[in-house]
Formats: structure tokens, sequence, C-alpha cells
């Protein structure tokens, strides 16, 4: 009993891929968690380095994507559509812009100088610049 219950955390701590946030080489080279929620929330609109930001998110319902909001910015998918129905309602800010994969995503960043966005580590090539791994 007890080995089946280690199998079967093992196996859902795997279903999580390992996230990696991801900017155009010629942004910062790291970057705090704090700053990359702030992108993706809006409170920002600049990356560390003066760089005007465009966050990238990936559509609803991605696995990836609620990996990166749970370890980022901490909030879940109905928290983020109620938070972002608010601020477009008052006039306050626009979501990110989604793209439906990670390798669009991916395509994105490296050829926007200011994007930022998220992929999996196992997507990462010279394209695109690692500055954030929650």
């Amino acid at each position: 009993m007890k080995y089946i219950l280690l199998g079967i955390l093992f196996s859902a701590s795997s279903a999580f891929a390992d996230v990696v946030v991801i900017t155009h080489p010629s942004g910062p080279d790291s970057m705090e968690n704090n700053q990359v929620r702030d992108l993706f929330i809006g409170r920002s609109k600049q990356l560390p380095n003066g760089q005007s930001a465009d966050p990238i998110d990936l559509d609803q319902g991605q696995p990836l994507r609620e990996e990166f909001h749970d370890k980022v910015t901490g909030r879940s998918q109905a928290q983020l559509n109620a938070f972002w129905s608010k601020q477009v309602f008052t006039g306050k800010g626009q979501p990110p812009r989604t793209l439906d994969s990670s390798a669009s995503v991916k395509s994105a960043v490296a050829s926007t100088p200011g994007a930022i966005g998220y992929i999996d580590a196992s997507e990462v090539d010279d394209s695109v610049k690692v500055v954030l791994t929650p």
C-alpha cells in the first residue's frame, strides 16, 4: 500500500511541466517572481532593463498556463477571469494577449523585443532567454 501511494505521488508531481519564463534575447538577464507577476497582471509595463513589456499568455485551459499562474501570480483561472473583467470594465487595463501553444509563444517571444512569456523548460533553445524558473 505504501508503495502505491508513493507511486501516485510521484506520478502526480510529474504531471506538471517545468515552466520557465522567457524573454527575447535582448531582454534582461534575470527577473524576480514579483516582477513577472506584475507584468502579467498589469501592474507594470516595463521589463527591468527599461524595454516596454509585451506579456504573452497561453490560452485558457492549458495545463502550463495553470502551472504558471499558480506559481507566479498565485491566481486560479476563476480569479484571473474576475480580475481582468474588473480591469477591463473600469478601463484600468487589458489582459495579456494569448496564443494557443508553447511553440507559438516561443516564436512570438523570439521575434519580438520586449516580449515575455513562458514555456516548458524542455522547449528552450537559443532563440529565447530564460529569466526565471519559478
